[in-house]
């Protein structure tokens, strides 16, 4: 949907005089720099107000896995919204929460039984840790409170979920934070050249700095390991072969729990409907969010083992947290109709099938000079950018900020193509479209990529 000339500047003034952006810099949209304003999604593209298509490289924030424009998604909701708009999961239930549960359930790992609703990502973060803790307490070690997770690694933006995340930049307006949380490395194997080629060798040493936290913090005060089956801040960090199998044994042989946060990687990201599934694990909790209606309503959860359920089930036991809309029957409704479409139009097996043309799509763009590595699984990729190719020489911080936001962010956009250029960690374009894309939008994809990064080494 395209605005006139007069309605678009009305919502330009009023954006820049009204709406507090997430992440954004206000700074940059003066009188001559104006909010990119998206009006309408089908399928694989966005428009924006003034009518120009883009390919949506990153299904919104790794959200859209359906595609946009979903008229059973708006239609579930509707329906939903004339029988039952709001009640809350408080004491009560509804019957969409409960059948909602059920399928989620029974497409986790193990005994992944159960399942408490919120509305996003950091929330179901927030929610296992707190799970976890009053676990602990319920079961006689109060002292296991602390978290490890990974250096680079995004969990989300409340105190706690950002205690975890480990992006120093990210975290120092807002310390002190939750005092309890200790980094660890993260499986960057192409920042781990004294590994050379041996990807296993790496993931044991990778998978053995967890050991090495616990035992150093001390095993009685550690609750849980927090990893991303793929971790997203830094460029898609895929777990080497054996990985998350040596982290299972060493958190038994700690009594630590697993939190598999699968914010971004559930439902179709990889190829299946968790992560966990993918790599052959099973977690203690699971997180989600995104891809669980696929963005057409807020909803996110946590799954929790029958094991971390059972002492909330006895006596007077409570967990003394939720959210008001977490589970709001609308949300649970678009997300039956949105797994609906997933088993209908068989979505994971979409991406299994098609996941090596995509990886070799973008693996045509190492001939260039300032693409040092392309790495991730299923329908999620990073492309990192280096300044020397030999030697894998990263810029500096002037040098990235010109690059990513001086120039690259932009001319992705204006040449159609709307993805991530990040710099949390060394610098990479990141994709991770809906997940019904096929070749042609993949060829898409590396062409505008090949046009904007050549002229970006023209820059350099």
């Amino acid at each position: 949907m395209s605005y006139s000339d007069e309605d678009y500047d009305r919502l330009q003034k009023a954006g820049k005089r009204h709406l507090w952006m997430h992440f954004s810099r206000h700074g940059s949209y003066d009188d001559t720099h104006d909010i990119p304003i998206i009006t309408k999604g089908d399928g694989m593209y966005i428009w924006d107000a003034k009518g120009r298509r883009y390919l949506d490289g990153l299904a919104g924030l790794f959200v859209v896995q359906a595609g946009h424009g979903r008229a059973e998604l708006a239609e579930a909701a509707a329906k939903q919204a004339k029988e039952l708009e709001f009640f809350p999961l408080w004491t009560f239930a509804h019957p969409m929460a409960i059948r909602l549960a059920e399928r989620i359930a029974s497409y986790a790992p193990g005994d992944l039984n159960r399942v408490f609703f919120t509305t996003g990502g950091g929330e179901a973060v927030e929610t296992a840790w707190k799970a976890a803790k009053q676990y602990f307490k319920l079961t006689g070690r109060p002292s296991k409170t602390k978290v490890i997770s990974r250096e680079v690694a995004y969990h989300g933006t409340t105190h706690g979920a950002l205690s975890i995340t480990g992006i120093p930049a990210l975290k120092e307006m807002f310390e002190p934070l939750v005092p309890t949380t200790r980094h660890v490395a993260n499986t960057n194997f192409y920042r781990a050249p004294e590994h050379g080629d041996d990807l296993e060798a790496f993931g044991r040493w990778a998978a053995d700095q967890i050991e090495d936290a616990i035992i150093a913090e001390g095993p009685d005060t550690v609750a849980a390991v927090f990893l991303e089956p793929v971790q997203n801040a830094g460029g898609c960090f895929p777990p080497p072969p054996g990985y998350f199998q040596r982290v299972r044994e060493i958190c038994d042989r700690h009594d630590v729990l697993l939190v598999s946060d699968e914010v971004i990687c559930a439902f179709g990201r990889l190829g299946d409907m968790f992560g966990a599934n993918r790599y052959d694990y099973v977690p203690d909790m699971i997180t989600c969010a995104k891809g669980l209606t696929s963005g057409y309503s807020p909803l996110g959860a946590m799954i929790a083992s029958d094991r971390i359920m059972e002492p909330f089930l006895k006596g007077d036991a409570s967990f003394s947290h939720g959210y008001t809309f977490g589970g709001h029957p609308v949300s649970a409704a678009v997300a039956m109709a949105n797994l609906d479409i997933f088993e209908r139009e068989k979505l994971n097996e979409h991406v299994r099938e098609t996941e090596g043309a995509f990886r070799a799509t973008l693996e045509k763009l190492l001939d260039l000079d300032i693409v040092g590595d392309v790495r991730g699984d299923g329908f999620f990729y990073g492309i990192e950018l280096v300044k020397d190719k030999a030697t894998r020489e990263t810029f500096s911080d002037a040098e990235s900020e010109r690059l990513l936001r001086g120039f690259l962010s932009k001319a992705l956009f204006d040449n159609g193509l709307y993805c991530r250029a990040d710099d949390r960690g060394d610098p990479v374009i990141q994709l991770s479209p809906p997940i019904i894309a096929e070749q042609s939008h993949f060829d898409e994809m590396e062409s505008i990529l090949r046009s904007v990064l050549t002229e970006a080494q023209g820059h350099l």
